[in-house]
């Protein structure tokens, strides 16, 4: 399916949807997937279906499962069909933690 620019009738806006994402916490580090910058992208496709492109902090995070229910939970009420593209190019690292993510791994105790 090719993705499409436009935002179907009736479907929330990507920003609706990241910020519906920011109560996905990533069970490890306490902190949500949106601030951590799990989150590379969303669009919609042609077919109306929501696309993330996601990642993990590591390819061998045991928690995918769960990040994926939580996922659920948070946009199945506000679109009909999505998915999750999981993507390991380029792969996570520290420097896409957003300001805020910084400071709530600095309120748990990391020193980042």
């Amino acid at each position: 399916m090719t993705e499409t620019a436009e935002v179907p009738a009736g479907s929330p806006s990507i920003q609706d949807v990241e910020e519906a994402l920011k109560n996905v916490i990533d069970p490890e580090l306490g902190v949500n997937i949106v601030d951590l910058g799990l989150l590379y992208g969303a669009s919609y496709l042609e077919d109306g279906a929501l696309k993330l492109d996601m990642t993990l902090t590591t390819a061998a995070c045991p928690l995918q499962d769960v990040i994926e229910e939580q996922v659920e939970q948070n946009i199945g009420t506000l679109v009909d069909e999505w998915h999750v593209n999981w993507v390991w190019m380029p792969p996570w690292g520290m420097e896409r933690i957003t300001e805020d993510g910084r400071d709530q791994m600095r309120a748990l105790g990391f020193n980042i």
